[in-house]
């Protein structure tokens, strides 16, 4: 039994070495010439202006977590996609449902000023 998980075995431990292999190699023969200029933070174009443990916005968390919501929508309307023949009017109905309350929750949030940028 434990035989046909072989070569998943061997494949794990030939992509790790392989991976090890290529770090240690990047590691020691690639070009070892730092600066100052290039040991710098690099922030924006411009050199940093605050200290690094600085707080973010909270605007910037709610845009990301916005952007994760409307973005994985794709994920529930692709396989509707696939299977809608075999689905119907009552698919066709549901996908309509969901996207409705989709873009009512957009509406929402355009007009609570969520997506504002100052």
């Amino acid at each position: 039994m434990l035989s046909q998980y072989l070569p998943i075995l061997l494949f794990l431990i030939v992509a790790t070495g392989i991976g090890i292999a290529l770090i240690i190699v990047g590691n020691v023969l690639g070009p070892k010439r730092p600066s100052s200029e290039k040991l710098s933070p690099y922030e924006c174009g411009f050199g940093a202006f605050e200290n690094a443990r600085m707080p973010f916005d909270v605007r910037y968390y709610l845009v990301a977590i916005l952007f994760i919501v409307f973005d994985l929508e794709i994920a529930f309307v692709f396989p509707w996609a696939v299977v809608f023949r075999e689905l119907g009017v009552f698919g066709l109905i549901e996908m309509g449902v969901f996207l409705t309350l989709l873009v009512i929750g957009f509406v929402y949030v355009w007009k609570r000023g969520a997506l504002e940028w100052e």
